[in-house]
Protein backbone atom coordinates (compact mmCIF):
# COMPACT_ATOMS: atom_id res chain seq x y z
CA UNK A 1 0.00 0.00 0.00
CA UNK A 2 2.95 2.42 0.90
CA UNK A 3 4.75 1.96 -2.38
CA UNK A 4 1.14 2.24 -4.41
CA UNK A 5 0.62 5.45 -2.39
CA UNK A 6 3.80 6.92 -3.56
CA UNK A 7 3.32 5.93 -6.75
CA UNK A 8 0.11 7.90 -6.97
CA UNK A 9 1.82 10.71 -5.60
CA UNK A 10 4.43 10.94 -8.08
CA UNK A 11 1.14 11.49 -10.95
CA UNK A 12 -0.26 13.91 -9.05
CA UNK A 13 3.20 16.05 -8.44
CA UNK A 14 3.65 15.65 -12.65
CA UNK A 15 0.22 16.81 -13.02
CA UNK A 16 -0.36 19.51 -10.63
CA UNK A 17 3.03 21.25 -10.01
CA UNK A 18 4.38 21.87 -13.56
CA UNK A 19 8.02 23.45 -11.66
CA UNK A 20 9.48 20.85 -10.81
CA UNK A 21 11.29 19.34 -13.72
CA UNK A 22 12.43 15.44 -14.61
CA UNK A 23 15.76 15.54 -13.49
CA UNK A 24 14.03 15.93 -9.68
CA UNK A 25 13.48 12.01 -10.21
CA UNK A 26 16.76 11.35 -10.15
CA UNK A 27 16.67 11.82 -6.41
CA UNK A 28 14.55 8.35 -7.03
CA UNK A 29 16.85 6.70 -8.67
CA UNK A 30 19.17 4.07 -6.40
CA UNK A 31 22.07 4.65 -8.60
CA UNK A 32 21.87 7.94 -8.09
CA UNK A 33 21.32 7.43 -4.07
CA UNK A 34 24.13 5.23 -4.22
CA UNK A 35 26.43 7.79 -5.67
CA UNK A 36 25.61 10.32 -2.76
CA UNK A 37 26.65 8.22 -0.47
CA UNK A 38 29.42 6.72 -1.93
CA UNK A 39 30.94 10.88 -2.29
CA UNK A 40 29.65 11.73 1.34
CA UNK A 41 30.98 9.02 3.13
CA UNK A 42 33.98 7.38 1.51
CA UNK A 43 35.54 9.54 -1.48
CA UNK A 44 36.86 12.59 0.49
CA UNK A 45 39.05 13.88 0.67
CA UNK A 46 38.91 15.01 -3.04
CA UNK A 47 39.87 18.17 -5.61
CA UNK A 48 36.37 18.05 -6.68
CA UNK A 49 33.61 19.82 -4.62
CA UNK A 50 30.98 17.65 -3.55
CA UNK A 51 28.76 18.85 -6.55
CA UNK A 52 31.68 18.52 -9.39
CA UNK A 53 31.81 14.99 -7.70
CA UNK A 54 28.35 14.11 -8.67
CA UNK A 55 28.25 15.28 -11.51
CA UNK A 56 31.41 13.08 -12.72
CA UNK A 57 28.96 10.21 -10.96
CA UNK A 58 26.37 11.23 -12.98
CA UNK A 59 28.05 10.97 -16.36
CA UNK A 60 28.76 7.31 -15.07
CA UNK A 61 25.56 6.36 -14.40
CA UNK A 62 24.45 7.29 -17.77
CA UNK A 63 27.74 6.28 -19.60
CA UNK A 64 27.02 2.65 -17.66
CA UNK A 65 23.37 1.81 -18.32
CA UNK A 66 23.99 -0.33 -21.86
CA UNK A 67 25.89 -2.69 -19.77
CA UNK A 68 23.93 -2.63 -16.00
CA UNK A 69 23.91 -6.23 -15.46
CA UNK A 70 27.17 -7.19 -17.08
CA UNK A 71 29.63 -9.22 -15.09
CA UNK A 72 33.44 -8.05 -15.76
CA UNK A 73 36.90 -9.48 -14.84
CA UNK A 74 40.03 -7.57 -14.27
CA UNK A 75 43.32 -8.46 -12.64
CA UNK A 76 45.95 -6.59 -10.74
CA UNK A 77 49.20 -7.21 -8.43
CA UNK A 78 48.45 -7.60 -4.78
CA UNK A 79 49.49 -4.08 -3.55
CA UNK A 80 47.18 -2.29 -0.92
CA UNK A 81 46.28 0.39 -4.01
CA UNK A 82 44.61 -2.89 -5.77
CA UNK A 83 43.32 -4.18 -2.48
CA UNK A 84 41.24 -1.53 -2.00
CA UNK A 85 40.06 -1.24 -5.73
CA UNK A 86 39.15 -4.38 -5.28
CA UNK A 87 37.38 -4.74 -1.68
CA UNK A 88 35.74 -1.01 -2.51
CA UNK A 89 35.99 0.73 -5.50
CA UNK A 90 34.40 -2.36 -7.33
CA UNK A 91 31.50 -2.35 -4.85
CA UNK A 92 30.60 1.28 -5.65
CA UNK A 93 31.10 0.82 -9.16
CA UNK A 94 28.78 -1.87 -9.03
CA UNK A 95 26.31 0.15 -6.82
CA UNK A 96 26.73 3.46 -9.11
CA UNK A 97 26.81 1.96 -12.44
CA UNK A 98 25.27 -1.60 -12.21
CA UNK A 99 28.26 -3.29 -13.96
CA UNK A 100 29.42 -6.26 -11.34
CA UNK A 101 33.35 -6.68 -11.27
CA UNK A 102 35.46 -9.32 -10.19
CA UNK A 103 38.69 -7.76 -9.31
CA UNK A 104 41.38 -10.64 -8.51
CA UNK A 105 44.60 -10.19 -7.36
CA UNK A 106 47.92 -12.18 -7.56
CA UNK A 107 51.41 -12.07 -7.78
CA UNK A 108 53.42 -9.43 -10.35
CA UNK A 109 54.44 -12.21 -12.64
CA UNK A 110 51.29 -14.50 -12.12
CA UNK A 111 49.92 -11.05 -14.16
CA UNK A 112 51.97 -11.25 -16.88
CA UNK A 113 51.19 -15.12 -17.27
CA UNK A 114 47.86 -14.41 -17.49
CA UNK A 115 47.95 -11.34 -20.32
CA UNK A 116 50.67 -13.55 -22.03
CA UNK A 117 48.06 -16.26 -22.23
CA UNK A 118 45.08 -13.98 -23.42
CA UNK A 119 47.48 -13.06 -26.10
CA UNK A 120 48.76 -16.02 -26.86
CA UNK A 121 45.38 -18.13 -26.91
CA UNK A 122 42.86 -14.98 -28.19
CA UNK A 123 40.78 -16.48 -25.64
CA UNK A 124 39.19 -13.32 -23.31
CA UNK A 125 40.60 -14.24 -19.84
CA UNK A 126 40.11 -10.94 -18.38
CA UNK A 127 38.60 -7.80 -19.89
CA UNK A 128 41.42 -5.56 -18.69
CA UNK A 129 44.45 -6.16 -16.76
CA UNK A 130 46.35 -3.40 -14.58
CA UNK A 131 50.15 -4.18 -15.64
CA UNK A 132 53.36 -2.33 -15.56
CA UNK A 133 54.03 -0.35 -17.87
CA UNK A 134 57.40 -2.25 -18.54
CA UNK A 135 55.52 -3.72 -21.13
CA UNK A 136 55.16 -1.02 -23.35
CA UNK A 137 57.84 -2.09 -25.43
CA UNK A 138 56.19 -5.30 -26.20
CA UNK A 139 52.29 -3.84 -26.22
CA UNK A 140 53.24 -1.20 -29.12
CA UNK A 141 55.33 -3.89 -31.25
CA UNK A 142 52.49 -6.18 -30.67
CA UNK A 143 48.92 -6.31 -32.86
CA UNK A 144 47.15 -7.59 -29.15
CA UNK A 145 47.20 -4.52 -27.50
CA UNK A 146 44.23 -1.89 -28.10
CA UNK A 147 45.39 1.11 -28.60
CA UNK A 148 43.70 3.78 -25.69
CA UNK A 149 44.44 6.75 -27.71
CA UNK A 150 42.44 4.96 -31.06
CA UNK A 151 39.91 3.72 -28.80
CA UNK A 152 38.91 6.87 -27.14
CA UNK A 153 38.27 8.82 -30.67
CA UNK A 154 35.95 5.55 -32.03
CA UNK A 155 34.72 2.89 -30.27
CA UNK A 156 35.34 3.94 -26.73
CA UNK A 157 34.11 7.29 -27.46
CA UNK A 158 30.48 7.53 -25.51
CA UNK A 159 32.72 5.63 -22.40
CA UNK A 160 34.80 8.20 -22.32
CA UNK A 161 34.74 10.60 -20.19
CA UNK A 162 34.95 14.28 -20.73
CA UNK A 163 36.22 14.50 -17.20
CA UNK A 164 39.18 12.37 -17.60
CA UNK A 165 41.70 14.88 -17.51
CA UNK A 166 44.84 12.88 -19.82
CA UNK A 167 47.20 15.87 -18.97
CA UNK A 168 46.42 15.46 -15.37
CA UNK A 169 48.29 11.97 -15.76
CA UNK A 170 51.88 12.33 -14.86
CA UNK A 171 53.11 9.02 -15.91
CA UNK A 172 51.69 9.58 -19.83
CA UNK A 173 54.89 9.23 -21.13
CA UNK A 174 55.49 6.07 -19.84
CA UNK A 175 52.68 4.41 -21.12
CA UNK A 176 52.80 5.88 -24.52
CA UNK A 177 54.68 4.54 -27.69
CA UNK A 178 56.97 5.72 -30.06
CA UNK A 179 54.20 5.98 -32.69
CA UNK A 180 52.56 8.97 -30.04
CA UNK A 181 49.60 6.58 -29.31
CA UNK A 182 48.36 5.91 -25.85
CA UNK A 183 48.98 2.15 -25.30
CA UNK A 184 47.96 1.87 -21.15
CA UNK A 185 46.49 4.10 -18.66
CA UNK A 186 48.37 4.65 -15.41
CA UNK A 187 46.18 3.60 -12.22
CA UNK A 188 49.06 3.36 -9.83
CA UNK A 189 53.08 4.56 -9.59
CA UNK A 190 55.75 4.01 -7.22
CA UNK A 191 59.78 4.48 -7.41
CA UNK A 192 62.38 3.04 -5.55
CA UNK A 193 64.98 5.80 -4.10
CA UNK A 194 67.26 5.61 -1.18
CA UNK A 195 66.06 5.25 2.34
CA UNK A 196 68.23 5.88 5.66
CA UNK A 197 67.16 6.72 8.85
CA UNK A 198 67.68 10.86 9.53
CA UNK A 199 67.37 10.37 13.28
CA UNK A 200 70.42 8.23 13.21
CA UNK A 201 72.42 10.49 10.75
CA UNK A 202 71.98 13.46 12.52
CA UNK A 203 73.31 12.22 16.05
CA UNK A 204 76.55 14.24 16.62
CA UNK A 205 78.37 11.77 17.57
CA UNK A 206 77.88 9.54 14.83
CA UNK A 207 78.65 12.64 12.65
CA UNK A 208 82.09 13.40 14.51
CA UNK A 209 83.37 9.68 14.37
CA UNK A 210 81.96 9.35 10.50
CA UNK A 211 84.15 12.87 9.53
CA UNK A 212 87.49 11.70 11.43
CA UNK A 213 87.33 8.31 9.68
CA UNK A 214 86.29 9.60 6.19
CA UNK A 215 87.19 12.66 6.20
CA UNK A 216 83.48 14.37 5.12
CA UNK A 217 80.39 15.09 6.22
CA UNK A 218 77.70 11.89 6.87
CA UNK A 219 74.93 12.65 4.93
CA UNK A 220 72.46 11.51 1.85
CA UNK A 221 75.33 9.81 -0.18
CA UNK A 222 75.41 11.34 -3.93
CA UNK A 223 77.45 8.15 -5.49
CA UNK A 224 78.29 5.03 -4.24
CA UNK A 225 81.31 5.43 -2.66
CA UNK A 226 79.96 7.44 -0.08
CA UNK A 227 77.04 4.73 0.26
CA UNK A 228 79.65 2.12 0.52
CA UNK A 229 81.41 4.30 3.64
CA UNK A 230 78.38 4.84 4.95
CA UNK A 231 77.46 1.17 5.16
CA UNK A 232 80.58 0.47 6.42
CA UNK A 233 80.50 2.91 9.05
CA UNK A 234 77.51 1.72 10.42
CA UNK A 235 77.91 -2.07 10.30
CA UNK A 236 81.65 -1.91 11.30
CA UNK A 237 81.95 1.34 13.46
CA UNK A 238 78.63 1.71 15.41
CA UNK A 239 77.90 -2.22 15.18
CA UNK A 240 75.17 -1.39 18.13
CA UNK A 241 72.50 1.12 18.96
CA UNK A 242 70.69 0.44 22.54
CA UNK A 243 72.18 -3.36 22.40
CA UNK A 244 70.65 -4.25 19.05
CA UNK A 245 73.03 -5.41 15.59
CA UNK A 246 72.50 -2.76 13.23
CA UNK A 247 73.64 -2.79 9.66
CA UNK A 248 74.74 -0.31 7.16
CA UNK A 249 73.32 -2.16 4.30
CA UNK A 250 69.88 -4.13 2.97
CA UNK A 251 68.87 -5.93 0.24
CA UNK A 252 67.54 -9.34 -0.91
CA UNK A 253 69.07 -12.54 -3.45
CA UNK A 254 67.23 -15.10 -3.11
CA UNK A 255 66.96 -17.03 -6.11
CA UNK A 256 63.27 -16.45 -7.12
CA UNK A 257 61.89 -14.17 -9.94
CA UNK A 258 61.58 -11.37 -7.82
CA UNK A 259 65.74 -11.04 -7.95
CA UNK A 260 64.79 -10.64 -11.30
CA UNK A 261 62.68 -7.49 -10.31
CA UNK A 262 65.49 -6.24 -8.13
CA UNK A 263 67.94 -5.86 -11.01
CA UNK A 264 65.69 -5.27 -14.25
CA UNK A 265 63.95 -2.04 -12.11
CA UNK A 266 66.96 -0.18 -12.83
CA UNK A 267 69.91 -1.28 -11.00
CA UNK A 268 72.27 -1.22 -14.35
CA UNK A 269 70.67 2.79 -14.65
CA UNK A 270 71.88 3.79 -11.33
CA UNK A 271 75.29 2.55 -12.15
CA UNK A 272 75.22 4.23 -15.25
CA UNK A 273 75.32 1.46 -17.93
CA UNK A 274 72.93 3.12 -20.39
CA UNK A 275 72.79 6.40 -22.41
CA UNK A 276 71.79 9.72 -21.52
CA UNK A 277 67.75 10.73 -22.72
CA UNK A 278 64.50 9.85 -20.75
CA UNK A 279 62.53 8.25 -20.06
CA UNK A 280 65.20 5.64 -21.26
CA UNK A 281 68.53 6.03 -22.51
CA UNK A 282 69.11 6.37 -26.06
CA UNK A 283 70.17 4.08 -28.30
CA UNK A 284 71.22 1.96 -25.28
CA UNK A 285 68.78 1.68 -22.42
CA UNK A 286 69.18 0.68 -18.91
CA UNK A 287 68.75 -3.01 -20.06
CA UNK A 288 71.80 -2.55 -21.91
CA UNK A 289 69.93 -3.03 -25.15
CA UNK A 290 71.03 -0.94 -28.01
CA UNK A 291 68.30 0.35 -30.30
CA UNK A 292 68.74 1.73 -34.09
CA UNK A 293 65.57 3.80 -34.85
CA UNK A 294 62.85 1.57 -33.60
CA UNK A 295 64.68 -1.91 -33.94
CA UNK A 296 66.83 -3.69 -31.18
CA UNK A 297 70.16 -4.63 -32.67
CA UNK A 298 71.93 -6.66 -29.40
CA UNK A 299 72.34 -6.24 -25.83
CA UNK A 300 75.75 -7.54 -25.45
CA UNK A 301 78.82 -5.48 -26.30
CA UNK A 302 79.87 -6.78 -29.19
CA UNK A 303 76.83 -6.02 -30.90
CA UNK A 304 77.02 -2.69 -29.81
CA UNK A 305 74.72 -3.21 -26.54
CA UNK A 306 75.96 -3.12 -22.65
CA UNK A 307 74.53 -5.41 -20.80
CA UNK A 308 78.22 -7.65 -20.36
CA UNK A 309 80.14 -4.36 -20.58
CA UNK A 310 82.49 -2.98 -17.97
CA UNK A 311 79.25 -0.79 -16.01
CA UNK A 312 77.36 -3.52 -15.54
CA UNK A 313 79.78 -5.89 -14.19
CA UNK A 314 80.70 -3.26 -11.70
CA UNK A 315 77.19 -3.17 -10.68
CA UNK A 316 76.99 -6.37 -10.18
CA UNK A 317 80.34 -6.37 -8.12
CA UNK A 318 78.99 -4.00 -6.07
CA UNK A 319 75.60 -6.01 -5.93
CA UNK A 320 77.63 -8.79 -3.90
CA UNK A 321 79.69 -6.96 -2.11
CA UNK A 322 77.80 -5.04 -0.31
CA UNK A 323 75.00 -8.10 0.16
CA UNK A 324 77.79 -10.20 1.37
CA UNK A 325 79.75 -7.29 3.49
CA UNK A 326 76.45 -5.32 4.49
CA UNK A 327 74.17 -6.63 5.19
CA UNK A 328 72.10 -8.89 7.68
CA UNK A 329 73.45 -12.36 7.14
CA UNK A 330 69.46 -13.76 6.33
CA UNK A 331 69.55 -11.08 3.66
CA UNK A 332 71.44 -13.59 0.78
CA UNK A 333 67.95 -16.25 1.53
CA UNK A 334 65.45 -13.33 1.57
CA UNK A 335 62.45 -12.38 -1.10
CA UNK A 336 61.07 -9.13 -2.05
CA UNK A 337 58.76 -9.23 0.26
CA UNK A 338 60.10 -10.48 3.14
CA UNK A 339 63.19 -7.72 2.64
CA UNK A 340 60.42 -5.16 2.43
CA UNK A 341 59.35 -6.12 6.40
CA UNK A 342 63.68 -5.41 7.65
CA UNK A 343 63.44 -1.77 7.61
CA UNK A 344 60.66 -1.37 9.97
CA UNK A 345 62.21 -3.45 12.51
CA UNK A 346 64.52 -0.54 13.56
CA UNK A 347 68.29 -2.69 12.51
CA UNK A 348 68.85 -0.67 9.18
CA UNK A 349 70.56 2.37 8.68
CA UNK A 350 69.80 2.76 5.07
CA UNK A 351 68.85 0.84 1.84
CA UNK A 352 69.89 2.15 -1.67
CA UNK A 353 67.07 0.25 -3.06
CA UNK A 354 64.03 0.97 -1.53
CA UNK A 355 60.20 1.05 -3.24
CA UNK A 356 58.19 3.65 -1.79
CA UNK A 357 55.22 1.14 -1.87
CA UNK A 358 56.32 0.44 1.20
CA UNK A 359 55.92 4.01 2.72
CA UNK A 360 52.12 2.88 3.86
CA UNK A 361 53.65 -0.16 5.68
CA UNK A 362 56.83 1.76 7.47
CA UNK A 363 54.32 4.52 9.04
CA UNK A 364 52.36 2.37 10.84
CA UNK A 365 52.08 3.91 14.57
CA UNK A 366 53.89 2.11 17.26
CA UNK A 367 57.11 0.59 15.06
CA UNK A 368 60.77 1.48 16.12
CA UNK A 369 60.98 3.92 12.85
CA UNK A 370 58.16 6.29 13.58
CA UNK A 371 58.12 9.48 16.56
CA UNK A 372 55.50 9.42 18.74
CA UNK A 373 53.67 12.70 16.71
CA UNK A 374 53.38 9.98 13.52
CA UNK A 375 56.43 11.51 11.72
CA UNK A 376 59.05 8.94 10.46
CA UNK A 377 62.28 9.01 11.82
CA UNK A 378 63.60 7.93 8.32
CA UNK A 379 63.50 9.80 4.64
CA UNK A 380 63.64 9.03 1.34
CA UNK A 381 66.47 11.29 -0.75
CA UNK A 382 67.80 10.55 -4.17
CA UNK A 383 69.30 7.59 -5.08
CA UNK A 384 73.28 7.19 -5.19
CA UNK A 385 74.26 7.23 -8.43
CA UNK A 386 78.04 4.67 -9.66
CA UNK A 387 80.93 6.03 -11.28
CA UNK A 388 79.57 5.67 -14.68
CA UNK A 389 76.37 7.94 -14.45
CA UNK A 390 76.08 11.14 -15.85
CA UNK A 391 73.60 14.07 -15.80
CA UNK A 392 70.68 13.35 -18.08
CA UNK A 393 70.47 9.87 -17.61
CA UNK A 394 67.60 8.14 -15.69
CA UNK A 395 68.20 7.97 -12.20
CA UNK A 396 66.25 5.14 -11.27
CA UNK A 397 62.80 3.22 -11.38
CA UNK A 398 59.64 4.14 -10.84
CA UNK A 399 56.72 1.82 -11.20
CA UNK A 400 53.55 2.35 -13.31
CA UNK A 401 50.93 -0.06 -12.99
CA UNK A 402 48.40 0.95 -16.13
CA UNK A 403 45.31 -0.16 -17.37
CA UNK A 404 45.70 -2.27 -20.67
CA UNK A 405 43.00 -3.87 -22.74
CA UNK A 406 43.28 -6.60 -25.47
CA UNK A 407 41.79 -6.32 -29.03
CA UNK A 408 40.46 -9.98 -28.21
CA UNK A 409 37.89 -8.79 -25.95
CA UNK A 410 34.34 -8.34 -27.29
CA UNK A 411 33.72 -4.64 -27.56
CA UNK A 412 31.05 -4.72 -25.08
CA UNK A 413 33.15 -6.42 -22.65
CA UNK A 414 35.96 -3.64 -23.83
CA UNK A 415 33.64 -0.29 -22.75
CA UNK A 416 32.47 -2.13 -19.60
CA UNK A 417 35.62 -2.25 -18.63
CA UNK A 418 37.46 0.89 -20.20
CA UNK A 419 34.55 2.91 -17.24
CA UNK A 420 35.74 0.97 -14.24
CA UNK A 421 39.41 1.81 -15.18
CA UNK A 422 38.48 5.03 -15.71
CA UNK A 423 36.48 4.94 -12.54
CA UNK A 424 38.90 4.10 -9.64
CA UNK A 425 41.38 6.66 -11.52
CA UNK A 426 38.26 9.61 -11.47
CA UNK A 427 39.21 12.49 -9.68
CA UNK A 428 36.21 12.13 -7.34
CA UNK A 429 38.16 9.34 -6.28
CA UNK A 430 41.74 9.29 -7.02
CA UNK A 431 42.78 11.66 -3.87
CA UNK A 432 41.49 8.93 -1.22
CA UNK A 433 43.21 6.15 -3.20
CA UNK A 434 46.11 8.14 -2.73
CA UNK A 435 46.06 8.21 0.72
CA UNK A 436 45.20 4.33 1.09
CA UNK A 437 48.04 3.26 -1.15
CA UNK A 438 50.24 6.39 -1.17
CA UNK A 439 50.60 5.47 -5.30
CA UNK A 440 50.15 9.24 -6.78
CA UNK A 441 48.87 9.19 -10.44
CA UNK A 442 47.64 12.84 -11.19
CA UNK A 443 49.36 16.02 -10.56
CA UNK A 444 46.18 17.54 -9.09
CA UNK A 445 46.03 15.38 -6.06
CA UNK A 446 49.95 15.83 -5.43
CA UNK A 447 49.45 19.67 -5.70
CA UNK A 448 46.52 19.27 -2.76
CA UNK A 449 46.39 21.28 -0.14
CA UNK A 450 45.72 17.68 0.99
CA UNK A 451 49.13 16.30 0.55
CA UNK A 452 50.97 19.36 1.77
CA UNK A 453 49.30 18.52 5.03
CA UNK A 454 50.20 14.86 4.62
CA UNK A 455 54.14 15.52 3.81
CA UNK A 456 55.87 15.37 7.10
CA UNK A 457 54.49 12.38 7.88
CA UNK A 458 55.36 10.71 4.60
CA UNK A 459 59.23 11.20 4.94
CA UNK A 460 60.17 12.71 1.30
CA UNK A 461 57.47 11.20 -0.85
CA UNK A 462 55.35 14.24 -1.60
CA UNK A 463 58.62 16.25 -2.00
CA UNK A 464 59.99 13.29 -4.68
CA UNK A 465 56.30 13.66 -6.62
CA UNK A 466 56.00 17.56 -6.48
CA UNK A 467 59.59 17.55 -8.08
CA UNK A 468 61.36 16.53 -11.53
CA UNK A 469 62.14 12.93 -9.82
CA UNK A 470 59.14 11.73 -11.22
CA UNK A 471 60.21 12.23 -14.78
CA UNK A 472 63.77 10.86 -13.89
CA UNK A 473 62.68 7.59 -11.96
CA UNK A 474 61.39 5.58 -14.99
CA UNK A 475 59.84 2.44 -16.15
CA UNK A 476 61.15 -0.06 -18.10
CA UNK A 477 61.22 1.35 -21.71
CA UNK A 478 60.04 0.84 -25.25
CA UNK A 479 63.63 -0.62 -26.10
CA UNK A 480 62.50 -3.74 -24.72
CA UNK A 481 60.61 -6.26 -27.10
CA UNK A 482 59.68 -9.02 -25.52
CA UNK A 483 58.78 -8.31 -21.81
CA UNK A 484 57.17 -11.73 -20.54
CA UNK A 485 59.88 -13.36 -22.17
CA UNK A 486 62.83 -11.26 -20.91
CA UNK A 487 61.99 -10.16 -17.77
CA UNK A 488 63.17 -13.64 -16.23
CA UNK A 489 66.53 -14.03 -17.60
CA UNK A 490 67.17 -11.55 -14.96
CA UNK A 491 67.29 -13.53 -12.37
CA UNK A 492 67.86 -16.85 -13.59
CA UNK A 493 71.65 -15.68 -14.71
CA UNK A 494 72.47 -12.79 -12.00
CA UNK A 495 71.18 -16.02 -9.66
CA UNK A 496 74.24 -18.10 -11.17
CA UNK A 497 76.88 -15.32 -10.43
CA UNK A 498 75.08 -14.90 -7.03
CA UNK A 499 75.66 -18.48 -5.85
CA UNK A 500 79.06 -18.17 -7.23
CA UNK A 501 78.35 -20.70 -10.13
CA UNK A 502 80.59 -18.44 -12.71
CA UNK A 503 82.54 -15.03 -12.69
CA UNK A 504 80.28 -12.02 -12.58
CA UNK A 505 82.10 -11.36 -16.19
CA UNK A 506 81.12 -14.77 -17.51
CA UNK A 507 77.47 -14.49 -15.61
CA UNK A 508 76.92 -11.26 -17.87
CA UNK A 509 78.60 -12.82 -21.23
CA UNK A 510 76.00 -15.49 -20.57
CA UNK A 511 73.23 -13.14 -20.05
CA UNK A 512 73.80 -10.90 -23.09
CA UNK A 513 73.99 -14.24 -25.09
CA UNK A 514 70.33 -15.10 -23.98
CA UNK A 515 69.26 -11.76 -24.81
CA UNK A 516 70.57 -11.91 -28.25
CA UNK A 517 69.33 -15.40 -28.93
CA UNK A 518 65.84 -13.99 -27.61
CA UNK A 519 66.46 -11.02 -29.90
CA UNK A 520 67.26 -13.16 -32.99
CA UNK A 521 64.86 -15.51 -32.72
CA UNK A 522 62.24 -12.62 -32.69
CA UNK A 523 63.32 -11.42 -35.90
CA UNK A 524 63.14 -14.48 -37.34
CA UNK A 525 59.56 -15.19 -36.45
CA UNK A 526 59.03 -11.56 -38.41
CA UNK A 527 55.91 -10.98 -36.83
CA UNK A 528 56.46 -7.72 -35.13
CA UNK A 529 56.27 -4.13 -36.10
CA UNK A 530 60.18 -2.51 -35.21
CA UNK A 531 61.06 -6.12 -34.53
CA UNK A 532 64.97 -6.99 -33.65
CA UNK A 533 67.57 -6.37 -36.21
CA UNK A 534 70.76 -7.97 -34.73
CA UNK A 535 73.96 -5.63 -36.02
CA UNK A 536 76.84 -8.09 -36.46
CA UNK A 537 79.25 -9.39 -34.00
CA UNK A 538 82.41 -7.36 -34.00
CA UNK A 539 84.97 -6.75 -31.77
CA UNK A 540 84.01 -5.56 -27.93
CA UNK A 541 87.00 -2.49 -28.49
CA UNK A 542 85.10 -1.11 -31.58
CA UNK A 543 81.74 -0.68 -29.35
CA UNK A 544 83.71 0.05 -26.71
CA UNK A 545 85.53 3.02 -27.94
CA UNK A 546 82.66 4.77 -29.52
CA UNK A 547 80.83 7.30 -28.04
CA UNK A 548 77.98 6.64 -25.22
CA UNK A 549 77.22 3.33 -24.19
CA UNK A 550 78.86 0.56 -23.66
CA UNK A 551 81.48 2.20 -21.84
CA UNK A 552 85.30 1.60 -21.62
CA UNK A 553 86.79 0.43 -17.63
CA UNK A 554 87.04 3.08 -15.23
CA UNK A 555 89.58 2.35 -13.00
CA UNK A 556 90.20 5.63 -11.01
CA UNK A 557 89.27 5.57 -7.91
CA UNK A 558 85.36 7.47 -6.33
CA UNK A 559 85.58 9.90 -3.57
CA UNK A 560 82.65 9.79 -1.79
CA UNK A 561 79.90 13.01 -1.57
CA UNK A 562 77.55 13.25 0.44
CA UNK A 563 74.20 16.57 0.89
CA UNK A 564 72.53 17.09 3.86
CA UNK A 565 69.16 16.13 3.76
CA UNK A 566 67.43 19.40 3.23
CA UNK A 567 70.37 20.41 -0.33
CA UNK A 568 69.96 16.70 -1.39
CA UNK A 569 66.11 16.90 -2.03
CA UNK A 570 66.96 20.39 -3.94
CA UNK A 571 68.35 17.91 -6.50
CA UNK A 572 64.72 17.12 -7.48
CA UNK A 573 63.85 20.33 -7.98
Amino acid sequence: MVIHDIKILLIVTTLFVPWISFESYALFDPKVKAAEYWVTNEFKPSTLTQAQQMQEMNWFIEAAKPYSGLQIRVVSERIATHGYEASVLAKAFFEITGIHVVHELTGEDDVIKKLSAQIFTHQNLYDAYINDSDLIGTHFRSDAILPLSDFMKNEGASVTSPDLDLPDFIGLKFTTGPDGKLYQLPDQQFANLYWYRHDWFNRADFKKRFKQRYGYELGVPQNWQAYEDIAEFFSDDVKEIDGERIYGHMDYAKTDPSLGWRMSDAWLSMAGVGDKGLPNGLPVDEWGIRVEQCSPVGASVERGGALNGPASVYAIDKFIYWLNRFAPEESIELNFTQAGEWPGKGLIAQQIFWYTAFVADLTKPGLPVMNPDGTPKWRIAPSPVGKYWQDGMKSGYQDAGSWTILKSTPLERQQAAWLYAQFVVSKTVSLKKTLVGLTPIRRSDIESDVMTQKAPYLGGLVEFYRSRGRDVWTPTGTNVPDYPGLANFWWQYISQIIEGKVTVQKGMDNFAAAVDRRLKLIEEEGEMKCAPKLNPVSKREFWLNAPGAPKPQITAPEAGRTLPYEEAIDVWK
